[in-house]
């Protein structure tokens, strides 16, 4: 009698775990989640009204430098105002700019990506080719004439970013589709009548969350940067509002003499966008199942 040998698939690694397998990925993590909490309870933990100026302590350096104090922990700026307060406050815009923007270049390059590779054919050609025609424009640049011609403002600056940046989306999602719709769970589902869009939504649609999720971490941190970059050439949120680039071009002209000024809320925003980026690799890893390989 021949002896039958079954095959007993390996159990997947919980998510846990294989995040845990990641040192920087770990530290990652825990650097964003305090900045999401800082950003969401700055009114409660910010020392001082983040638009609040006193003259008379204008300047002062961090607390442990020479002729600081334990009133302001990292100083002051040019007007007096708490450099640790607007910290907090700038988070928020930061965080808020970067998941929103993130979110519409999500939805739209998602939605097209998904009707250009499961239908193909001309309608597929028009949509990449118009990608192809703004990929043709440094984003950066795009925002910055977008900008200039709306205007500035907090949700002026996440369409401008969302719809700059959905081109990404849709060129994975649109190679992920191209794979998928020769599998057998979709051609079975079109032999027994299931419609286009119920196949896309249903069937489809879950099996490219994983990428979706990746690249939109990492278009976070993109974002984040790019509001920056705006708010640091005076075209992004208005300047009553607290970023992190509008102290970085408040800063820049003290950098000589009081260096805390600009460089805090650069060192912000470089651990933000490094935090969301590694987060980003992570998550890339833990939807990859040769991550999991030894």
């Amino acid at each position: 009698m021949t002896a039958v040998t079954v095959a007993v698939p390996t159990a997947r690694p919980s998510v846990v775990r294989a995040v845990l397998r990641s040192k920087l990925g770990v530290v990652a993590i825990t650097v964003l989640a305090l900045m999401v909490l800082v950003a969401v309870f700055a009114p409660l933990i910010a020392p001082y009204d983040p638009g609040a100026q006193d003259l008379l302590v204008r300047l002062h350096p961090p607390a442990w430098a020479h002729g600081g104090t334990s009133a302001h922990l990292l100083g002051t700026d040019q007007l007096g105002r708490d450099i640790l307060s607007r910290l907090f406050y700038g988070a928020r815009v930061s965080l808020l700019v970067g998941v929103c923007a993130a979110l519409l270049a999500g939805l739209v390059g998602a939605a097209i990506g998904l009707v250009a590779g499961y239908l193909g054919g001309w309608f597929d050609r028009i949509l990449m080719r118009i990608a192809d025609i703004q990929l043709a424009f440094p984003s950066i640049l795009l925002a910055l004439a977008v900008v200039g011609f709306l205007g500035s403002g907090l949700w002026y600056v996440v369409l401008v970013l969302g719809f700059t940046g959905w081109v990404s989306y849709a060129r994975v999602i649109r190679s992920e589709v191209l794979s998928l719709r020769t599998r057998e769970f979709v051609t079975e589902a079109r032999a027994i009548g299931v419609r286009g869009g119920t196949i896309m939504r249903r069937h489809l649609l879950p099996n490219v969350l994983a990428p979706l999720a990746t690249i939109g971490t990492l278009h976070v941190a993109a974002a984040i940067v790019a509001e920056a970059s705006l708010s640091y050439l005076g075209l992004g949120v208005p300047k009553q509002t607290v970023t992190w680039g509008g102290m970085l071009s408040d800063g820049q002209l003290y950098l000589g003499t009081s260096w805390w000024v600009a460089v805090f809320p650069g060192l912000a925003l470089m651990l933000t966008a490094l935090s969301v980026n590694l987060t980003g690799d992570v998550l890339r890893d833990v939807a990859d199942p040769k991550a999991y390989r030894s």
